[in-house]
């Protein structure tokens, strides 16, 4: 145990202290969720924040792996995560002189999401040189644990400072997680430098989009999953601008109640994760990709829509995301074993692009329906008819009408790209 200790110290530090800091931005972009549903009222609005944040990951990842690989890592998160912490203390600045405004933070989420793009990459860059490759299987389980544990502990932790010590309070919070991330990686990380001189020469951002995306192009299967998970992601994204109104406006609902349902999405990929390593592998990994996914979005969203009650939706949430790990492992599974490692890294810029161009546009879709459709249809119904008993009445019966749109959606996705999926096979790597 001394010697693995000694063996990861390096790691220890970089991981422990970006994940804490990773807790704290979770903490405050929740809170600032709560604070503008609060002042505003409005689905759309309060989705706009995540729209912000993930426009420029959309627009820039397909170049971010190129750009990450030509600078000096430590730097490069040095500098995003400094970024960061300005946002959330130009934040801080205005909420204290009562001059915070949706647009301000619109501009700043932005500002983040262009500052995490380039980083990621940086980190996942960092945390491969610093780790001995025996190790590769720990470090990510452990990067996988906390991952999850961020998700569950970061709505209960927000909801619980915002309302003892306010908005101010958990953005204290966040800068002082930064600021042990940021002296960790300063003093006590060296992050190995790539020998450029054995490197190839770097390719140009449009060479190396262009790559991934010919590689794409010749490889159905690939581009097949990858659009399907784009689909998955427009289906998740609308639930995920309609969960906070539906839970905040409901009188069951509130800012604690928000908390405890969204933690239970990370408790229940926390359990998934557990069974899916204990599992052999299975027959058929693309059927399982789809059929998962179906059941997922198909069963968490239908309860959603007719459940009225604090613990059927936590029910709900833990039924929707514990097949998700079950999806994860088999889909990187299939992209690790089919695409060359030295593909992997133009292909994946080109698939986040590719995979998450929808998030933002389910938002702004989400917040559109609850807002502009689906509230304003509950709110004249007959008290008495279908409509309202099937979805009940008053403010939040259009998120609830939402969620059952959302249903039949995402099952027709997953059923339209279940056939195509279907077309192809994939054969297991040998062992060899």
């Amino acid at each position: 145990m001394k010697n693995l200790i000694k063996e990861l110290k390096t790691f220890l530090i970089l991981w422990s202290t970006q994940s804490l800091s990773q807790l704290g931005s979770a903490m405050t972009n929740f809170a600032l969720t709560l604070w503008l549903y609060e002042k505003t009222g409005s689905a759309l609005k309060t989705a706009a924040l995540s729209i912000c944040s993930y426009a420029p990951y959309v627009l820039m990842s397909i170049f971010a792996g190129a750009l990450s690989d030509r600078w000096d890592k430590k730097k490069v998160m040095l500098c995003c995560d400094t970024f960061a912490a300005c946002c959330s203390a130009a934040v801080l600045v205005l909420l204290k002189t009562d001059s915070l405004r949706p647009v301000h933070m619109y501009i700043l989420n932005a500002v983040n999401g262009l500052m995490n793009t380039v980083q990621q990459p940086a980190g996942d860059v960092a945390m491969t040189l610093i780790t001995p490759k025996k190790h590769y299987q720990k470090v990510s389980g452990l990067r996988s644990f906390s991952n999850s544990l961020v998700t569950i502990l970061h709505p209960v932790l927000a909801t619980t400072m915002f309302a003892f010590v306010g908005m101010a309070g958990v953005i204290y919070i966040d800068l002082g997680t930064f600021a042990a991330a940021f002296l960790a990686l300063l003093l006590f990380v060296r992050i190995p430098d790539v020998n450029a001189r054995t490197a190839a020469a770097p390719e140009s951002l449009w060479t190396s989009a262009k790559a991934g995306l010919l590689y794409l192009r010749g490889h159905g299967l690939i581009l097949a999953l990858i659009l399907f998970m784009a689909g998955v992601n427009l289906s998740a994204s609308v639930f995920d601008a309609v969960l906070p109104p539906y839970v905040l406006s409901n009188p069951r609902g509130g800012e604690t109640v928000l908390g405890i349902v969204t933690s239970c999405a990370g408790i229940a990929m926390l359990l998934g994760s557990l069974v899916v390593t204990a599992l052999p592998a299975p027959k058929n990994r693309i059927r399982v990709i789809w059929l998962t996914m179906i059941f997922s979005l198909g069963a968490e969203t239908f309860l959603l829509a007719f459940a009225r009650t604090p613990a059927l939706w936590c029910v709900a949430q833990v039924i929707g995301w514990f097949p998700v790990p079950f999806m994860d492992a088999n889909l990187d599974m299939i992209l690790r074993s089919t695409i060359p490692p030295q593909m992997q890294g133009r292909v994946y810029s080109c698939r986040n692009t590719l995979q998450f161009f929808t998030i933002p546009v389910g938002l702004f879709l989400g917040g559109f329906l609850v807002d502009k459709v689906c509230e304003p249809f509950m709110s004249a119904v007959d008290p008495q008819g279908l409509f309202a008993a099937m979805f009940g009445t008053g403010k939040g019966s259009g998120a609830a009408m939402t969620m059952f749109l959302l249903c039949i959606g995402s099952v027709v996705i997953c059923l339209v790209f279940g056939r195509v999926l279907g077309r192809y096979h994939f054969i297991e790597p040998s062992d060899n």
